[in-house]
């Protein structure tokens, strides 16, 4: 299959990152995937109030989905169609009726496409990162701030911007170091501190260091005061590195 036009079968599984209206009952489905990375795909019929089919791909969503796809690529040669899903996991359920967790969450999923520029090209490291922080953030067991400050700054590390809260990011001083710079990569010591760095708290950097490495009993008995620097230092180290911010993260920071 797959020449001459004819269509070929792909499955893959995916969390719904976002969804678009298309004509009167279908929608354009966009996924992050284990094989493919991110996907955009049709869905026929799934805005009719009856299709059970349309319930399961709503954002959050953790899905098994089959795809048509005209040639031997999921990707290249127009939409493919999402034709069958079973859900995985209903993530969603538990995190669209609280509001920290939604903004939360929809943070994660604009960090998680804004990483996958390409469509088509498998990025299994962030798959399964937004996997994790979604089942982490809807189990509700730490505070949704908390989850979406360690899974920005574990995209950031597996996109190759890993900041430093400890040694030095210029010299490789060991720390802890006074100063904290975005344009540099994180802590700098001293000599190494160029314009625009800040003076964080130590406390703030513990916490970051601990968000990093998944040290949940450092960062749930963090001080609130520290949480809300730590989450500024953050949402700056990622704008740095994206360029450009998150539409998402400013309903986060006034919730």
């Amino acid at each position: 299959m797959g020449q001459n036009g004819r269509m070929t079968l792909f499955r893959d599984d995916g969390i719904v990152l976002r969804t678009q209206k298309l004509g009167e009952a279908d929608r354009i489905i966009t996924l992050l995937t284990r094989a493919h990375g991110r996907v955009r795909a049709v869905a026929r019929g799934v805005r009719r109030t009856k299709s059970r089919f349309g319930a399961r791909l709503e954002p959050f969503s953790h899905v098994d989905v089959q795809f048509f796809a005209r040639g031997s690529g999921l990707v290249g040669r127009g939409l493919p169609l999402c034709t069958q899903t079973e859900t995985i996991a209903p993530y969603g359920r538990h995190i669209v009726d609280d509001y920290a967790r939604y903004t939360a969450g929809t943070a994660m999923l604009e960090t998680a496409e804004r990483f996958t520029d390409h469509e088509g090209e498998p990025n299994v490291q962030q798959y399964l990162l937004l996997v994790g922080g979604l089942r982490t953030l809807a189990a509700g067991a730490h505070a949704p701030g908390l989850v979406l400050d360690a899974f920005l700054l574990r995209s950031l590390a597996v996109g190759g911007y890993a900041p430093t809260f400890v040694d030095c990011a210029k010299c490789g001083l060991p720390g802890p170091n006074r100063f904290f710079s975005v344009a540099a990569g994180g802590s700098v010591c001293g000599d190494c501190r160029v314009p625009g760095s800040v003076v964080p708290s130590p406390g703030a950097l513990r916490l970051l260091g601990a968000l990093l490495a998944g040290d949940w009993a450092t960062a749930d008995g963090a001080e609130a005061r520290h949480v809300r620097e730590g989450s500024g230092l953050v949402s700056a180290y990622l704008h740095w590195h994206l360029e450009r911010g998150l539409r998402s993260l400013r309903f986060v920071e006034k919730g």
